[in-house]
């Protein structure tokens, strides 16, 4: 059909479009390319010095800039959860919505106060050491292992994202109304080949603090969803046609009954990146807690600002028809629209350069479990990535229904990892001459833990409900 190679094609059709779309979204991305490649021409200059001179690589601990912690946490924080945000609204309304969001992003940054106290008191910049400090090996067992189960759970999940919806870009970008079999529309070698040609080279990187640059650019593409979300606001009619019905039928615009039941797990869980803060800290430039405090602050708003944006222009362009995952209500509209195609892929972009974010406390919660007294050591460093990667491609290509599984993971060490362990860590390790028991400070903090077995509880009782009635309205994912 085509002269050229179908990648090709593709790539081709990408470039063609992307000079059609809003002069903003081109800046960002143009910006976003020149922060990685002066990233990377800086990383080379560091880790390959010149020539003349016996230099050895060294260690980059405390180098990371305020700027490129911002957007590292930022992308943990940032998860394909914000494409449920739409219909979440849907079920609450935009004040209660609101207002739920604003109740997570306060407490997550609550939550985050609490590690960096706990970390100030004992000196300790790990999330397993404080456990260990807090209950001794019991306590840095659950923190190391719910911290392994989490991530693993949200890196499969992102992967899974991969291997469903790329092959079906590349098929609506190249005009494919079916496969025959071609390798660059299966996802399972799809999944393979993202993880071999991208995630593993960045999961490879010494430093958390390197992948600044790429989550910058990760935040981008987040950014370029979101102005493509309030653009298409003004592009659909309301009530729009359904493509999916292939007739005229149209849709009315209704809002659905408030349900907050299903909307709580998803916000509750909408800000998790608590397993990162401690590392990102160990590497910011001039570190403090009030430095670090601020790095968290600066990225919940920044994320706060955009998931309430794209939750409402999302809500507003389908009202009470938006769907559990915003892409697909696009989809009812035109399922071969360009700029819809785009951030597809935008999205995909995004959530395989999370991956490595990601991929770093697992590994430091490994070498903390393991090998806790030994010193960093490049093929110990390599094979732990190479490892977990392998086992997260095994789960996604074998294992259709683990996300059942990690639902019920993520339900539990979630509220742990966000909640239980920051306040009960708080609780042990602040000296009671400090804060005595029944201080302000140890009742919130308490208060807090409760909130997250509340959220537990809630979590797993709505999934076991989905499993029973067959229905799949919790989207509690990150």
């Amino acid at each position: 059909m085509y002269s050229v190679s179908p990648l090709i094609h593709l790539f081709v059709v990408i470039d063609s479009t992307l000079t059609e779309l809003p002069t903003v979204c081109l800046c960002c991305f143009s910006l976003c390319f020149h922060w990685m490649l002066d990233g990377l021409s800086q990383l080379c200059r560091e880790i390959v010095p010149n020539s003349s001179q016996n230099v050895r690589y060294v260690t980059f601990e405390g180098k990371t800039s305020f700027g490129m912690s911002v957007f590292n946490l930022g992308n943990a924080i940032m998860g394909s959860g914000i494409l449920g945000l739409s219909y979440a609204m849907a079920n609450t309304g935009v004040v209660l919505f609101l207002v739920l969001l604003t109740v997570v992003a306060v407490l997550s940054s609550y939550s985050i106060h609490l590690l960096l106290k706990s970390s100030g008191i004992v000196g300790i910049r790990a999330y397993e050491q404080l456990g260990q400090r807090a209950f001794g090996t019991p306590g840095k067992m659950a923190a190391g292992i719910a911290i392994t189960l989490q991530n693993i759970g949200a890196m499969s999940s992102y992967l899974f994202i991969v291997k469903n919806e790329f092959p079906l870009v590349i098929q609506a970008f190249m005009g494919i109304t079916s496969s025959s079999g071609e390798w660059y529309l299966n996802g399972k070698y799809l999944v393979v080949l993202v993880s071999i040609s991208v995630i593993l080279p960045l999961a490879l990187m010494k430093q958390l603090g390197y992948l600044g640059y790429t989550s910058g650019f990760s935040l981008s593409c987040m950014v370029f969803f979101l102005i493509s979300v309030i653009y298409k606001k003004f592009q659909t009619p309301c009530p729009f046609t359904d493509f999916t019905l292939n007739s005229t039928a149209v849709l009315t615009c209704s809002v659905f009954l408030l349900q907050t039941a299903y909307t709580i797990p998803i916000l509750a869980f909408a800000f998790v990146c608590h397993p990162e803060v401690l590392p990102i800290y160990t590497e910011l430039k001039n570190p403090s807690k009030k430095r670090m405090q601020h790095v968290s602050n600066i990225s919940i708003v920044v994320m706060y600002t955009m998931y309430f944006l794209a939750a409402l222009f999302g809500y507003l362009t389908f009202y009470g028809e938006v769907e559990s995952e915003l892409l697909h209500t696009y989809s009812r509209l035109d399922p071969y629209d360009t700029l819809i195609l785009c951030v597809r892929l935008a999205v995909l972009t995004a959530v395989t350069l999370t991956v490595p974010i990601v991929l770093f406390p697992v590994r430091r919660a490994i070498q903390q479990l393991f090998f806790p007294n030994k010193t960093f050591y490049w093929p110990r460093h390599i094979a732990i990535a190479v490892t977990l990667l392998t086992l997260i491609n095994l789960l996604v290509i074998f294992a259709p229904n683990i996300l059942g599984i990690f639902g019920i993971i993520g339900a539990t060490s979630a509220p742990c990892l966000i909640f239980i362990f920051p306040a009960i860590f708080y609780i042990r390790i602040v000296p009671k001459e400090q804060e005595p028991m029944r201080s302000t400070p140890k009742i919130l903090a308490a208060c807090f833990a409760g909130i997250g077995f509340l959220f537990m509880i809630m979590s797993l009782s709505f999934i076991i409900i989905d499993w029973t009635s067959g229905s799949s309205k919790g989207n509690g994912g990150h």
